[in-house]
Parts: structure tokens; sequence; C-alpha cells
């Protein structure tokens, strides 16, 4: 790889995945006939969270069995929508793809929705790790890490209103780079990232802190000697709400914090020059980050082929994983860099030299 420019290096791995992602194709036809699969693993998905609810309430699965399956599911399904925004399955059929975005959404009601995300993360691809990327600040990269970033991580609640400045600095930014014709446009544009959540992600943590807030309220009640009276409406809302906990609610939670947790620290954010995807992201493959992978589809270890190389679903990046990590290691990918987290997710390390003036360091 020496002497080599970045573009030169971005060509040969994207050269080397694309030819990987041919073969696999040839030798096994099926994995071209991606509307197919893709309702299959939408229907598997979707039957299996069902079936995970039917089997909890009647008494057969326990909570603490339910919430990780559940949240297994999900991941799937989350990559079905991140596929889906790439326009990969039913790109000729409107209302099969809006249908299957929707389900997305219901599956995974802690998240953006999905038509606003879309916008989100085609600028990401675009513009990533610069002030204007919102999909990635929005999930806490570029914060220091600590206590606050923590709570963030898992709750995009929180990760509004623990920062109420910097989130509306973000959307201004990302709604300006989107060149808006007018200033009605650009606050239309504020608007629809303001409203992002409206109305299943509200919906969801409207349920979610409820929730939370009853049960820390009954526990302090009951430490203190002066448990809660309700009424035998009130038991059955509880326990309806504590259903829903453990069959939709938690396991959101758990898979959202997986994916940011790695999302956030794969990303390089503020000193990366823009649109050079080889200081976008690293690979993650090390031992003791798998059980955040496993609510996460293997991302940490697959995402930045998907910088590279934008056309392939998350099946075929799972394949082809072997031959895209040799080449992004021979040309200078990093793997495994975890010093991301003493700097606050920037691309220069302390051992290196001063970067060039093309990558000034962008204010959070």
């Amino acid at each position: 790889m020496h002497g080599m420019t970045d573009k030169q290096k971005t060509a040969r791995i994207q050269a080397v995945i694309r030819q990987a992602g041919d073969e696999l194709r040839h030798q096994y036809p099926l994995l071209a006939r991606q509307n197919l699969i893709g309702s299959v693993v939408m229907t598997g998905a979707l039957a299996g969270m069902a079936s995970m609810a039917v089997l909890y309430a009647k008494g057969l699965l326990a909570w603490w069995m339910v919430i990780p399956m559940v949240a297994l599911f999900q991941s799937l399904i989350h990559e079905l929508e991140h596929d889906l925004i790439h326009l990969m399955y039913f790109k000729d059929r409107p209302w099969a793809y809006h249908l299957m975005l929707l389900l997305c959404w219901l599956a995974r009601p802690s998240t953006i929705s999905p038509w606003v995300r879309r916008n989100l993360h085609l600028h990401h691809h675009k513009h990533s790790g610069t002030e204007t990327d919102l999909e990635e600040r929005g999930i806490t990269n570029g914060e220091s890490w600590g206590l606050k970033r923590l709570l963030m991580t898992g709750d995009n609640m929180l990760a509004v209103f623990l920062r109420p400045v910097s989130t509306y600095r973000m959307v201004r930014a990302y709604a300006k780079a989107q060149k808006p014709a007018s200033r009605r446009e650009e606050l239309l544009l504020n608007l629809r990232q303001w409203m992002g959540y409206s109305p299943i992600g509200l919906m969801h943590y409207v349920a979610w802190h409820g929730f939370l807030a009853y049960h820390a309220t009954a526990y302090v009640a009951a430490h203190l000697g002066v448990p809660l009276t309700l009424s035998p409406m009130a038991q059955q809302l509880v326990h309806t709400l504590d259903f829903v906990a453990v069959a939709w609610l938690l396991p959101s939670h758990l898979r959202t914090f997986c994916l940011h947790f790695v999302s956030s620290n794969i990303h390089y954010y503020g000193d990366v020059e823009d649109r050079n995807v080889m200081q976008q992201c690293q690979v993650v493959t090390a031992w003791w980050i798998t059980p955040f992978q496993l609510f996460c589809f293997n991302f940490g270890a697959t995402h930045a082929i998907h910088h590279f190389m934008v056309r392939d679903p998350f099946y075929i990046r799972q394949l082809t994983a072997t031959k895209a990590h040799q080449v992004m290691r021979e040309m200078g990918v990093r793997f495994n860099d975890f010093g991301t987290f003493l700097r606050a997710n920037r691309f220069q390390r302390a051992d290196e030299p001063v970067a060039a003036a093309a990558l000034k360091r962008q204010p959070i």
C-alpha cells in the first residue's frame, strides 16, 4: 500500500469486495433473490417475536429468556431496515417497500421514523464523521465517555434531553447542509428531525419511562414502609405495562444500547477528511465485544465493509467478511482501535503526526 493515496486504497478495497460478492452470488444463485430473502427474514423475525410474547404470556418462558431472544429478532429487522434505506428490497414495488419500513418501525419502536432516518443515513454516507453527520452525533459519537454518554447510548430521548443545546445545533447544522432553497424550507427540515420519533417512537418512550417511573416509585415506597396501593384497574394497567416491557420495550433498549455502543465507537468523528472512506470507520473483532455484537448482528465487524461497498445486503457482508477484512488490513484500515474511547472518537492518535490542514477538528 506504500505510495498509494487513500482514493487508490479505497478503490482496491472496493474491487476485492465487489469480486467476492459477485463470486458468492454466482456460486449461490438464490442470493440474487433479495426480495424473497428479505420477506423470509422479516416474516421469520416477526413470528419469532410474537412466539416469544405468547410463550411468556403462558408462563412457559421466563422474562430473562424472552428479552434477549426478542432483541435478537429485532436486530435482524434492524438490518432489514438499513438495507431498505439503500433500496435493496422491493424498490420497484412501493407498497411492499413502505409496508416493510412500517413493520421495521413497529418491531423496533425506540427508533426514529425510518422515512426520516433514510435521509439522515444517506447524508451520513456522504459526510460521515463531519459536523453535519446528525445520525452518528445523535447516538453519542463525538462525546467524551462518562455516565452521561452511557445513559444516552441506550435511550434516544435522554440523548436529546441531556444535551438540548447541542442537539439544537446538530439539527440546525444538518438542515443547513441540505442547502434549503428558502428559510421556510430550512424550518421544515428542522421540524422534520424534531418530529422524527412521532408517533410510534413517542408512544414507546412514554410507556418506557412510565414503566421505569412506576417501578422506581414502588421500590422506594416499599423500602420506606408505605407500599403503593392500587385499584384493580390500575393493577391491570401495571400488569399490562410489565408484559409490554418484557416482550417489546426492554428488548428494544437492549438492542439499541448494543448497536449504539458499537456503532458510535467504530465510526470516527471530528477530524476526518470529508468523503474519505479510509478515515470513516474501523473494524472491531475483539472477543470481549462479542456480547454487544450479538444484539446488532456483528455490526462492528462488518459495517466498515458497507461503507466501502454499499450495494450488498447484510447477509452478503457476513459471508464476504473474511476476504474483505484481509484487503482492508493490507490497505491500512484500522482494526480494534480502542483508543477511540479516550479520544472521543477522533481519528488522529496521540502517536501520530499532526494531521493535514484538511483534517481540522470539528466542534462538538
